[in-house]
């Protein structure tokens, strides 16, 4: 008798625990992976497995649980109602959400529909048919984001006519953006690896009161994979092997992730490479992107030699390897630990706009390439949550990262190499709170304190000879601090109407010393150390299921760094930029609208419409050095220019996306986006905002039946005239192509294209695709490298479980 009673209770045990795992499922009886389980009392937020499992224990009691995934209609209910249903749920499809949970609105779980600012998700499902080359490639999946691009090996993102250093890249909540992020475009997102992410997602307009200094256009979150627990006694391991290739750059890629969990204990290890060859153009558009030729050392000279294919764009091959740790320790239900390691490391790469530019009636460079780009970041992150006086949930991340890139210069015929290196230790810590005053009533706030230590070196070698000696450096040596505090409020006035307020402080600091040796700057030093104020206001009122207002209201900035107080380049033909160390913070002010309407089961209509004031914005302007307005520079007369507070911008825009049912299993959506911007020149004129993208947008007819999806689509981009380029844009004829009179101009252009994605089996999937089918020859605005012309895709997925 005692052993029966003894076994009845050990199966009672196991009953109650297995209970407590929650099993999410589509119609076809497929497992609905990264669902978000959450509820507001208690406050709990957690995600579905591989397997559709998650353990919501800690739930247990809750009225009022949502479960979301895009692509299905949103299930309300209880605790209650889920153990009536054994823990056993079934999500119906629905391509058509007014809401999801998102992240980067406030560092914590939250709807769409209750935030004002504009946020985008971007879908696993689409990033694996779309098959991105690159974590720039990936936003541009968005259909929201312009992507620009130099050279194969970048990506420096557009968003609301802002780039650069006046977006954010956040990197599982750590700031990416550095004291030497540059005004000019920048290749830094690249470092992230497209495979190893979790989620995305894209914030428009000012975050500066969660996020500090840069996020005046945008933020842009990225979550990298998750370690998973076993929600069994047993160990668990799943992974993702992932082979591919392409015909316009003769890819060669391979990935892999494993993830191993135990009950407390879970480890997720990632790798990815990348080899690319030369890139080719496509065979139907202007003339003026040939380059013919390119530039070989032989026998101790320079040789210009004429290429057997004209289409190919040389020198543009590169190749890529990422690595991540990640550990995750989770003692009980109050505390989680996860520490991650992220390496990254690419090969030198040509810097192609640069290889274009003629000196001479020939080519004015030799050699011009960027060194290795390399990444790595240590990331640990402790999570704590109970219900204590000063928060419900708590976050505390510590965050070491160390930047180290380069640039590689000799001009044709030149025996002397330039070589400058750059690198940045980069120290973080963020802590973030979240307080619940009541289901209508949240709070969250925080402290951030960040330390950027930046150390420049230059040299000149004589490549005959074989010596170095020492040259100008690109920056100061210099150190670039920020201290912010921050509290963010979300007020539920009744159910259809919901505020948020947010307000923070920022004090940053930069010391700075220069190197007299190769120029008389008349200062040894410059120290900076200012405060900065702003705020957030808005409103989102949602009279029905089927409609969401927004209105907000936000204040951005943008403290002075390195790069633009300290910075020695040569920017352009004939001007050479220069320190000035007399700079003050920049101020966006920006209002926008938006309008989301749900037709049925049939329609979507997503509309918002903003205008951003840059106020006293950091601008290259002519400037004087020891009273010269002129100098030699690498043996060339130049215009001597800096960094300067010294102009208003504004941009105002729409953006606009429709989603449709059609007949059985085929959807059509298209998003588009219209901007413009203008900007102050010295003499009161305005100018066209270099970061303005011209109208752009893409849409996609969508067939989705048992296991195949087909996607065509077609991505397109509007005019820009000469006389529409910005000033300091249209003497760039290595990048622009040439109207009926000659003048520099960015033509307009569209690309058709196919994918298509047929799971084999349930551990193997296919995706192919057929990029830019009529073979447009084109470039991105502002591009200095031609797109891939008609371009092949495949690639294998298999899962290992």
């Amino acid at each position: 008798m005692k052993y029966i009673v003894c076994t009845w209770l050990f199966m009672a045990v196991q009953i109650a625990v297995s209970a407590q795992v929650l099993t999410v499922k589509d119609n076809s009886g497929n497992p609905v992976e990264l669902a978000t389980v959450a509820s507001k009392s208690p406050n709990e937020f957690i995600t579905t497995d591989e397997n559709g499992r998650a353990d919501i224990s800690k739930l247990k009691g809750s009225k009022k649980i949502e479960i979301r995934s895009i692509g299905y209609k949103t299930v309300y209910t209880n605790y209650e109602e889920l153990q009536l249903m054994g823990f056993d749920v079934t999500m119906k499809a629905s391509t058509l959400s007014m809401d999801e949970i998102v992240i980067s609105a406030t560092k914590w779980e939250l709807s769409s529909s209750e935030t004002p600012t504009k946020i985008v998700s971007i879908p696993t499902e689409e990033i694996v048919l779309q098959n991105p080359q690159t974590a720039a490639d990936l936003l541009n999946v968005s259909g929201k984001v312009f992507i620009q691009k130099s050279q194969q090996g970048g990506g420096s993102p557009m968003i609301r006519g802002f780039a650069t250093n006046r977006l954010l890249y956040t990197l599982d909540g750590v700031r990416m953006n550095t004291a030497i992020f540059r005004g000019g475009n920048i290749q830094n997102v690249i470092s992230l690896d497209p495979f190893a992410l979790e989620s995305t997602e894209v914030f428009f307009g000012p975050g500066s009161v969660i996020y500090g200094s840069d996020a005046i256009g945008g933020v842009m979150s990225f979550q990298t994979l998750t370690p998973q627990l076993s929600e069994s006694n047993e160990v668990e391991v799943t992974g993702n092997a992932v082979v591919r290739t392409s015909s316009a750059n003769n890819e060669r890629t391979g990935h892999l992730d494993v993830n191993v969990g135990w009950n407390k204990w879970a480890f997720v290890s990632s790798f990815s490479s990348w080899d690319y060859d030369h890139l080719k153009q496509g065979s139907d558009g202007p003339d003026d992107y040939l380059k013919p030729y390119y530039v070989q050392r032989q026998d101790s000279s320079d040789v210009v030699i004429t290429q057997d294919d004209p289409l190919l764009q040389i020198p543009t091959a590169y190749s890529q390897i990422n690595m991540m740790q990640k550990v995750r320790f989770k003692p009980n239900a109050q505390w989680d630990i996860q520490y991650g390691f992220h390496l990254s490391e690419t090969s030198s790469y040509g810097r192609y706009d640069r290889h274009n530019r003629v000196r001479n009636g020939t080519a004015r460079y030799a050699e011009w390439d960027y060194g290795p780009q390399k990444w790595m970041m240590n990331n640990l992150t402790l999570t704590h949550q109970g219900l204590t006086t000063m928060y419900d949930k708590m976050n505390v991340r510590l965050a070491y990262q160390k930047f180290e890139e380069s640039r590689i210069d000799r001009s044709l015929n030149s025996d002397t190499r330039t070589t400058q290196t750059e690198m940045v230790d980069a120290y973080s810590v963020n802590i973030d709170l979240l307080k619940n005053l009541g289901e209508q009533h949240t709070i969250n706030y925080g402290i951030e304190y960040v330390s950027n230590e930046v150390e420049s070196s230059g040299f000149e070698t004589n490549i005959s000879t074989n010596s170095s000696i020492a040259s100008t450096s690109r920056y100061p040596a210099a150190t670039w601090e920020s201290l912010g505090v921050y509290i963010n409020e979300q007020f539920k006035v009744f159910d259809e109407l919901s505020l948020q307020a947010g307000l923070r402080y920022n004090q940053f600091m930069i010391d700075a010393t220069f190197d007299q040796q190769f120029f008389n700057f008349p200062f040894n030093n410059a120290k900076l150390e200012e405060g900065s104020l702003t705020g957030s206001l808005g409103a989102v009122y949602r009279p029905n299921d089927n409609w969401v207002i927004s209105s907000n209201f936000g204040t951005a900035f943008r403290a002075p760094n390195v790069d633009d107080i300290g910075k020695i380049f040569d920017s352009e033909p004939g001007a050479i930029t220069v320190p000035n160390p007399d700079l003050k913070a920049e101020y966006a002010y920006n209002f926008d609208i938006g309008v989301a309407a749900k037709i049925g089961e049939v329609a979507k209509i997503d509309l918002t419409a903003y205008y951003t004031l840059l106020d006293n914005a950091l601008v290259r302007r002519n400037f004087t050095l020891n009273g010269n307005d002129s100098i030699i520079y690498q043996g060339e007369l130049s215009q001597v220019q800096a960094i300067q507070n010294a102009a208003q911008a504004r941009v105002y825009g729409v953006q606009a996306g429709i989603e449709l049912n059609l007949a059985d299993h085929f959807q059509f959506t298209s998003d588009i986006n219209y901007q413009q911007g203008e900007e102050e020149l010295d003499d009161g004129s305005t100018s066209s905002s270099r970061h303005a993208a011209p109208l752009f947008g893409t849409s996609r007819l969508k067939f989705n039946h048992d296991k195949l999806k087909l996607e065509f689509y077609a991505s397109y981009q509007g005019e820009i005239s000469h006389d529409d380029l910005t000033v300091e844009e249209q003497g760039k004829d290595e990048i622009y192509a040439k109207d009926s009179e000659g003048n520099t101009y960015a033509p307009s252009w569209y690309t058709l294209n196919l994918k298509a994605m047929f799971p084999v089996s349930d551990k193997l999937t296919v995706t192919a695709g057929l990029e830019n089918i009529t073979d447009q020859r084109y470039r991105p605005y502002s591009s200095g490298v031609s797109a891939p012309g008609r371009n092949f895709i495949l690639a294998l997925r298999a899962r290992l479980n």
